[in-house]
């Protein structure tokens, strides 16, 4: 992914989610994942498709479970055996 790309998709994502602080950073090698983050918190990766001409991005986010707060209990239901 060149500069210029990894610039639009920047651009796009502050506009689209109104956070200045999105940030993509061009890759330190050579065929690494593009990094996007907010302030200096990783939340994923970013992936350009070209399919016959037709070009588009990808993000892909993984929160791992540890990192979500606790559920709320449900009504009417025992909560979680641990």
């Amino acid at each position: 992914m060149n500069p210029t790309d990894i610039a639009r998709v920047e651009a796009y994502l502050r506009a689209t989610f109104a956070n200045p602080k999105i940030k993509i950073a061009p890759p330190a090698k050579r065929n690494a994942p593009v990094e996007i983050m907010i302030g200096d918190e990783f939340i994923g990766v970013l992936h350009r498709d070209d399919d016959e001409g037709e070009i588009s991005y990808s993000v892909n986010m993984t929160i791992l479970e540890e990192d979500l707060p606790p559920a709320a209990p449900q009504a009417g239901k025992p909560p979680a055996k641990k």
